[in-house]
């Protein structure tokens, strides 16, 4: 044991001494691992951002919703089907809510209507374009995940009265009321006079795409009395008792949507109901991009590097042919040099992947700066994939030119030139 511990130890001095004196080929030589590395963990930063910025997003807008749309969230091949079927009325949500409160041990809660349309919204001299306008009742603050910085949402007698009321989120009321309060201000939402009653805490983005804060929430009366509805087309949330058992209360939705509908069995559902999972799927495909494309750049790297390095341990071997001889004339075993070689082979591609790993670690801090909001993921699993890979590919690429310095012939080897 204390040989093969001296064995090892003085193998590494070797590697040690002949990187120190070949810097500028040990460096070149890593470069391909070094590129390998980064694309590696690159790859995994942003699946892992993706899939974290993907549940944060879900999280703002509650995990029990069910979504009942004309459209499903997939893609489809008989258009005109899905192109006729009937619009949503917010009256559809009120004969839901009376299914639920009829059914013993419903798994669903309530239904609600939500519109939605960009408008721009101006107060005395300041105005935002582009903000979402949704149009809904009093039961979307149970649907919500959001907080209220500052006053409430309206109640219900102002949502049936289509009162011209409002709810603000931070980027409008930072745009419209820069260092002042935008509670009991007046605010026209497309030229109509609107009342904030409500200010929206932040939220942030929805996966880094738009802000959730750049929305206003109004009543659904008031919205159908200023806005086409053809507009904002109506889509119903229903909120679940329990989401442990989504698939469940899926299915009852779709019974109780039948049921609104008058549809007879046998007869197509001309409506979708939809789930957070089904839009998840929906980023699948991207995420097998991202892989495939990133594993493909790392393989070409890795591959890239690793022929430099056999060629460089090849090249090493050769320029130290009489050493190997003089060493093994003088005892040394074949697993010896075997070691030598194939730790320096290792210890190259090591330090390629930790500089790898730190020219990661720099561009996540640039992305971050230029993206805030883009979730970047640089875990300790993903480091030790990386310091694993770039291990794999020294021991991979330098086993061959070890072994064959292991095999030289020592009379063979001292008369080398």
């Amino acid at each position: 044991m204390d040989r093969i511990f001296y064995e090892v130890t003085e193998s590494v001095r070797i590697a040690m001494a002949q990187i120190r004196a070949n810097k500028m080929r040990s460096a070149l030589t890593a470069l391909g691992v070094i590129i390998g590395i980064v694309a590696v963990t690159l790859m995994g930063t942003a699946i892992n951002g993706i899939d974290i910025g993907f549940d944060r997003s879900m999280a703002m807008l509650g995990e029990d919703i069910l979504y009942v749309q004309k459209w499903p969230w997939h893609n489809v091949e008989d258009w005109w089907n899905y192109a006729n079927r009937p619009p949503f009325h917010p009256e559809d949500a009120d004969a839901l809510n009376r299914i639920f409160d009829a059914t013993p041990n419903t798994l669903l809660e309530v239904a609600l209507p939500v519109a939605g349309r960009g408008s721009t919204i101006k107060s005395a001299q300041n105005q935002v374009s582009g903000v979402y306008t949704i149009g809904t009742n009093a039961d979307y603050g149970r649907t919500i995940t959001a907080d209220f910085q500052e006053g409430r949402l309206f109640n219900d007698t102002e949502a049936k009265a289509g009162r011209q009321v409002c709810v603000l989120g931070l980027d409008v009321v930072d745009k419209l009321f820069p260092g002042r309060s935008a509670m009991d201000q007046e605010v026209r939402i497309e030229g109509q006079p609107f009342r904030v009653i409500g200010v929206l805490a932040k939220q942030g983005s929805f996966l880094g795409l738009f802000s959730m804060d750049n929305q206003t929430i109004i009543p659904m009366n008031a919205f159908r009395k200023f806005f086409d509805i053809r507009w904002g087309e109506v889509e119903l949330h229903v909120k679940m008792k329990d989401k442990l058992h989504m698939d469940d209360a899926q299915e009852e939705l779709i019974g109780a949507m039948r049921r609104v509908r008058g549809l007879l069995p046998g007869q197509r559902d001309n409506f979708s109901v939809e789930q957070q999972k089904a839009f998840k799927a929906q980023l699948d495909p991207i995420k097998q991009g991202i892989a495939f494309a990133g594993l493909f750049v790392t393989g070409l790297s890795l591959f890239v590097g690793a022929i430099g390095i056999m060629n460089i341990t090849f090249v090493s071997v050769r320029e130290r042919t009489k050493e190997i001889g003089t060493r093994k004339a003088l005892g040394a075993r074949r697993r010896t040099i075997l070691l030598q070689f194939l730790i320096e082979a290792v210890s190259i591609c090591f330090a390629g992947g930790i500089v790898g790993l730190g020219v990661t670690y720099m561009l996540g801090i640039a992305v971050k700066s230029a993206m805030p909001s883009f979730p970047l993921v640089f875990s300790f699993g993903l480091v030790l994939t990386s310091i694993f890979v770039s291990v794999a590919t020294g021991i991979v690429s330098g086993f061959v030119p070890a072994l064959g310095a292991s095999r030289l012939d020592p009379v063979v080897a001292l008369r080398y030139e």
